[in-house]
C-alpha cells in the first residue's frame, strides 16, 4: 500500500511514509471490510461517513509539514484512522466528532492500540476546540463550503490549515498558512469528502 499508493504518487516524508505503514488500517474498518482496507479508495463507516483513502490521509498529514512535537487540530474523527497517522508524526491530537457514536468507538479503538496522545471530543467540529487553541496545524476531513474562520482564528503563528472545500460533488483541498499579513492559501488538488455539518459549515440535513 506504501509504495504503490502513496510513495509512487509523490509523498515523500519519510515520518509520514513510516505512520501510514505503521497504522494497522485494517482494525479501523467493519470485520466484513478487512479484505478491502488496504485498497486504494475510501469505505465507508457508518452513520454516513467514510474512511479516506490511504494517499489522502497522507496527502493530508504531509501537508501539515509535522516534525514531532506540534499540537494539532482534527476535525472529524471518523474511525480514528487520521487520527492514528497524526499521532505517530506530532505531539498532540485534539479531534473533534460531532457523532458520539462514532468518536465512542474511535476512542476505544486508539486507546487499545496505545494512543495516548490524542484527545477525542464530541462537538462541532466547525467551530474548532476554542479551549485548546492555538494549534501548530489543523485538519479538516471534511468538506466544508467556505473555510470557517473559527479554524482560521485557533491557528497560531505559522501555523497550517488543511481543510476540503467546495459542494457535494466537487471540492478542492486547500493549504494554508497563517502569515504576518494573513492566510497563503495553496491548491492541493481535487478531492471527494463527506459535508462538514455545523455552525460554520452545511447546515444538518442539507
Amino acid at each position: 500500500m506504501v509504495s504503490e499508493q502513496v510513495q509512487r504518487r509523490g509523498i515523500l516524508d519519510p515520518r509520514v511514509l513510516r505512520a501510514v505503514g505503521k497504522v494497522p488500517r485494517h482494525l479501523f474498518v467493519d470485520e466484513a471490510l478487512v479484505g478491502r482496507a488496504y485498497g486504494d479508495h475510501p469505505l465507508p463507516i457508518g452513520d454516513g461517513q467514510t474512511i479516506s483513502q490511504p494517499y489522502m490521509v497522507a496527502l493530508m498529514t504531509e501537508a501539515l509539514e509535522l516534525h514531532g512535537h506540534e499540537r494539532v487540530l482534527e476535525i472529524g474523527t471518523g474511525c480514528g484512522y487520521q487520527t492514528a497517522v497524526l499521532a505517530e508524526v506530532c505531539g498532540k491530537v485534539f479531534s473533534v466528532e460531532r457523532l458520539k457514536s462514532l468518536a465512542d468507538r474511535a476512542t476505544r479503538r486508539l486507546d487499545s492500540l496505545g494512543y495516548y496522545n490524542v484527545l477525542v471530543r464530541v462537538a462541532d467540529g466547525s467551530l474548532g476546540w476554542k479551549e485548546e487553541a492555538p494549534f501548530d496545524a489543523i485538519l479538516v476531513a471534511a468538506a466544508a463550503p467556505t473555510i470557517p474562520q473559527a479554524l482560521i482564528d485557533q491557528l497560531a503563528p505559522k501555523g497550517r490549515l488543511v481543510v476540503p472545500v467546495g459542494d457535494a460533488y466537487t471540492q478542492s483541498l486547500r493549504k494554508g498558512v497563517r502569515g504576518e499579513s494573513g492566510m497563503q492559501w495553496t491548491d492541493l488538488g481535487g478531492c471527494v469528502f463527506v459535508k462538514l455539518v455545523g455552525q460554520q459549515g452545511w447546515p444538518n440535513g442539507s
